[in-house]
């Protein structure tokens, strides 16, 4: 057998009537290309290598499809900064658990445990912020066609609402389809901005930590959840230029809940330009646990977050109810850090990367549908699930300052955080067994994100 399967590649390597091997020397790569500036002289000098698909005129980058073995060459022309093929994104959780039943309740305990809102008898909201005249843009997968269902129609920002679709290997071109925006099939995108507004359970308003902020779905994901590095700046930008142009009056937010084990020269120069036009970025670690951090997480201009749980998960409570805990038991306050973890999936930090803060992201429940356009709700488990508490916490602030920077925000944030020392906690699972979960000091940043010390600290 080995030997036919020798031969069969042989073949497959050899033609005699084409008369060469194909080699991966000839494998067509995407490329995202930094350059010095996007004159025709330099587009022309790169066509003699490949073909130019796409450009980004404000960060001097652009895409192009060109063989493997030119890509030596076309690094090493004098106005080439840089040259790398296109890095995948995936947004894709841990794990989804269906939810058997929802019952009655505004506040959930994520927003309970980052102090927006308090389970107990009061006030739904603890802080006085909800996130007014703050847009935040969602790159993501977009959302459902049944979204509306979800959200208040005035919350999401339809005319600013857009789809890049392409990059990636020997497809390139970078395209922006109409209204594929509203026509997501995997869900992802929906559940994040559910976190960020809040949503209608059945008809039951649960709250969200931000839920009088705008959001502008910007879909850099495809249907199946994953995309390329080209295709997450050309989002970068485009908010960019709305934060410089229509929006430049209103604070605006990034939350980017996707990232790979690669950061572009493309990416970083489009994050470095949206932060230049006053944009705060906030995106996930990733979930690759002591594999590393995620990019654009790990870049250290942007606010990371890591994924924190709560030892109250899945106990019986004051009610002895197992299945309510999530929408019945209250988190203690103060914030005690020795009723949080952090999960063992979220990434942790190795050198020569940032991570801030630790955000709910164990179990954190909100639309997600198996089957189009029918209603549904799920626990979902990632960093892509700690982001928007973040990005939520972050549209607070810049509510209260509306001239806040990114590295304010990032201090802020690292400052107030509540420190989670290194540790074990005993977790219980949604089978009542109960498991140890461990953590080092590169898994938790600073620490806990809270939304009331942040403000606090917030001038």
């Amino acid at each position: 057998m080995a030997s036919r399967i020798g031969l069969l590649i042989a073949a497959l390597l050899f033609s005699p009537l084409m008369g060469h091997f194909v080699t991966a020397q000839n494998r067509q790569l995407g490329l995202s290309v930094l350059v010095s500036d996007l004159s025709p002289a330099n587009l022309a000098a790169l066509a003699q290598h490949g073909t130019v698909l796409s450009t980004l005129a404000e960060i001097n980058a652009l895409t192009m499809r060109a063989r493997e073995g030119d890509l030596a060459t076309i690094r090493a022309l004098p106005f080439v900064i840089a040259a790398t093929p296109d890095a995948e994104r995936t947004g894709a959780p841990i794990d989804t658990v269906s939810l058997p039943n929802f019952l009655v309740g505004l506040n959930t305990w994520d927003l309970d445990a980052i102090n927006v809102t308090n389970i107990q008898a009061g006030p739904d909201r603890t802080v006085t912020q909800t996130g007014a005249g703050v847009y935040v843009a969602v790159l993501d997968s977009g959302l459902l066609d049944s979204w509306r269902q979800y959200f208040p129609q005035e919350r999401i920002a339809t005319q600013y609402a857009v789809a890049f679709r392409g990059g990636g290997n020997e497809r390139g071109h970078i395209s922006t389809p109409a209204n594929v925006w509203e026509h997501d099939q995997n869900s992802h995108g929906t559940h994040v901005t559910s976190t960020i507004l809040g949503y209608s359970l059945a008809g039951t308003p649960i709250n969200g930590v931000a839920p009088l902020a705008t959001v502008i779905p910007v879909k850099v994901l495809g249907q199946n959840g994953s995309g390329w590095s080209s295709v997450v700046a050309a989002g970068i930008v485009y908010v960019a230029n709305l934060k410089a142009g229509p929006l430049a009056g209103s604070p605006v937010v990034i939350n980017m809940s996707l990232g790979g084990p690669e950061l572009d020269a493309v990416e970083q120069a489009a994050i470095d330009y949206a932060i230049a036009q006053g944009v705060i970025l906030v995106a996930s670690a990733g979930n690759r646990g002591t594999q590393g951090m995620g990019y654009p997480g790990a870049y250290p201009p942007v606010i990371s977050a890591a994924a924190s749980g709560w030892i109250g998960e899945w106990l019986p409570g004051a009610d002895g109810n197992r299945a309510n805990w999530w929408v019945q038991d209250n988190v203690a306050e103060p914030t005690n850090p020795a009723d949080f973890y952090i999960a063992d999936f979220s990434s942790r930090e190795l050198a020569g990367q940032d991570l801030d803060v630790a955000a709910p992201g164990s179990w954190t429940v909100g639309p997600y549908q198996l089957q189009s356009g029918k209603t549904s709700y799920f626990f979902l488990g990632g960093t892509s699930m700690a982001s928007p508490h973040v990005a939520g916490i972050v549209a607070l602030m810049a509510q209260k300052a509306p001239g806040l920077t990114a590295t304010q925000a990032e201090v802020i944030l690292e400052s107030t955080a509540i420190p989670l020392a290194p540790g074990c906690r005993s977790v219980t699972q949604p089978t009542g067994v109960a498991e140890m979960v461990c953590w080092e000091a590169t898994a938790t940043g600073s620490g806990l994100a809270v939304a009331d010390a942040a403000l606090a600290a917030t001038p």
